[in-house]
C-alpha cells in the first residue's frame, strides 16, 4: 500500500535517441515544465508528481517490454504515450491488455485498428486523422488559378508514412486531383535525384512529401538542386517543424507547404500558451534541444494538462474514472479548448498547413513571429496568402546556403 504522501508516479517512452530525438527531447522539457509547476502549486491530490520515463530509441520492438517493466517492475500510478506512431501503436496491445488509461501524444491514428474506449490522442487531427492531416494541402491546391490537377506522392518505406499517404490518396479523391506517380524510399536513402527523376517525368502539378527529419533536409537540398519546379510541395513532411531542421534548410523552405499543428499566429494565441512558450525557451537555452518549442511544447503541455484536470476532476488514479471523466469532458488547455470523440480523436479537428515566406538565413529566431510559416489552411485561421506556384515563392529569397550543401 502506497504512502498517501508517496510521489504519484506516471510512466512512459519517448524516444529520446534515434531518428525523432530532437522532436521527443522538446516534449521531455516541456513534461519537466509542467511537473515542476504542478509540484510549485503542491502536486495533484496533495501529493507531489514524478515522471518515470525510458528511451524507446524510436524502436517500436521495445516498448511492450518497456511499458510492462514500468507497470509491473516500477509500480507507477498512471501511464501515458510518447512521440510517435510507431511507438504509439507498439504500446497499446499491452495498455489494452491491462485496461489502462492512455493519453498519446503525436500518433496519427493509433487507434484506429483497436478502438480501445481508453486511449486519447493529443495530436489535433480528428475523427478521420488520415485525411485531416492534409486534406488542407489539397483544398488550397484546389482553390488555386488555373487550378493543378495532378499530383505525385513520394513517401519514407516507414511505418509511420502509412496512414497519411492513404489520406492522401481520400484527399485527392475528394478534391479530383489524378495521381500520376506514387514511389516509396528507404529511410537509409541519401541521393534523392533519382526519385526526383521520376516523379519529374510524371509531370505532376503537385508533390506530395511524406518524410522524417534527415530525409526531410535532404529532399529540399535535392530539389533545389533539381531542374524539377511542381506548382506546390510539402504536405506531410516531419522536420521543417524543427528549429534545427529549419536551421539548417534556411532560404530552402520558402514556398513549401506543409503541416503544422501550433505557430504564433494571432486565431491560434491560446490562454496560457505565450507565457508556457517563454519558459520553455528560458529553460532551452544553450542546450540542444528546440529553442522555440512551436511543435511539441504546446501539445506536450496539454497532454499533461488533460491528465492532471481528470485526476483532480475525479479526485483518483483510477484508469476507469479518469477514462469516464475524459471521454465526457472539455478540457482547458494551452491549445485552446480540446474535446475527445471517436476512437479517442479530438471530436473537432485543426490541422493547420504553413508556407514558408521570406525565409532570410537560418537563424531560427525569425520564426518567433510567425512572419516566415503563414498560415494558408484552414481558411478561418489563415494569417496570410499563399504564394503560388512554388517557384514565385522560392525566388523571393536566395542565400548562401546552398552552398553549403553537401
Amino acid at each position: 500500500m502506497k504512502s498517501i504522501s508517496a510521489p504519484i508516479r506516471i510512466g512512459y517512452c519517448l524516444s529520446l535517441t534515434g531518428p525523432v530525438s530532437g522532436n521527443s527531447r522538446s516534449a521531455q522539457l516541456t513534461h519537466d515544465i509542467w511537473r515542476d509547476q504542478v509540484n510549485i502549486r503542491g502536486g495533484l491530490l496533495g501529493r507531489p508528481v514524478e515522471l518515470v520515463r525510458y528511451d524507446d530509441q524510436g524502436d517500436g520492438s521495445r516498448v511492450a517490454s518497456l511499458y510492462a517493466r514500468l507497470i509491473e517492475d516500477d509500480r507507477v500510478d498512471l501511464v501515458m504515450g510518447g512521440y510517435g506512431t510507431n511507438t504509439n501503436l507498439a504500446a497499446l496491445p499491452e495498455i489494452t491488455a491491462r485496461r489502462r488509461f492512455f493519453v498519446g501524444l503525436m500518433a496519427l491514428g493509433a487507434n484506429i485498428e483497436l478502438q480501445y474506449s481508453d486511449y486519447f490522442a493529443m495530436i489535433p487531427t480528428g475523427p478521420d486523422p488520415n485525411a485531416s492531416l492534409t486534406e488542407g494541402f489539397f483544398e488550397t491546391a484546389s482553390l488555386q488559378n488555373p487550378r493543378p490537377t495532378t499530383v505525385a506522392l513520394l513517401s519514407a518505406d516507414a511505418v509511420f508514412s502509412r496512414n497519411p499517404i492513404l489520406g492522401a490518396k481520400a484527399n485527392a479523391t475528394k478534391y479530383k486531383f489524378e495521381i500520376v506517380h506514387e514511389a516509396t524510399y528507404p529511410l537509409t536513402t541519401t541521393d534523392f535525384a533519382p526519385f526526383l527523376d521520376a516523379a519529374a517525368r510524371s509531370e505532376c502539378d503537385l508533390l506530395f512529401l511524406c518524410s522524417y527529419l534527415q530525409d526531410s533536409v535532404d529532399l529540399l537540398r535535392s530539389l533545389d538542386r533539381h531542374s524539377f519546379r511542381p506548382k506546390m510541395v510539402g504536405a506531410s513532411m516531419i522536420g521543417p517543424q524543427n528549429a534545427g531542421v529549419r536551421s539548417q534548410l534556411g532560404p530552402l523552405l520558402n514556398g513549401i507547404v506543409n503541416y503544422e499543428y501550433w505557430v504564433p499566429a494571432p486565431s491560434l494565441a491560446f490562454e496560457g500558451v505565450d507565457k508556457l512558450l517563454k519558459t520553455y525557451s528560458s529553460r532551452a537555452a544553450g542546450s540542444a534541444v528546440d529553442p522555440l518549442g512551436h511543435y511539441m511544447a504546446p501539445l506536450a503541455y496539454s497532454q499533461m494538462q488533460v491528465i492532471e484536470q481528470a485526476i483532480e476532476g475525479t479526485r483518483s488514479l483510477n484508469d476507469s474514472a479518469l477514462s469516464e471523466f475524459t471521454r465526457n469532458t472539455e478540457f482547458s488547455t494551452v491549445m485552446g479548448k480540446i474535446k475527445f470523440g471517436v476512437r479517442g480523436e479530438w471530436a473537432h479537428p485543426r490541422v493547420l498547413q504553413v508556407q514558408f515566406q521570406n525565409v532570410d538565413g537560418s537563424d531560427v529566431e525569425q520564426y518567433r513571429d510567425g512572419s516566415r510559416q503563414v498560415v494558408v489552411a484552414p481558411r478561418e485561421l489563415a494569417s496570410g496568402q499563399l504564394i503560388y506556384p512554388f517557384e514565385n515563392a522560392r525566388e523571393a529569397k536566395k542565400s548562401d546556403l546552398r552552398a553549403k550543401s553537401p
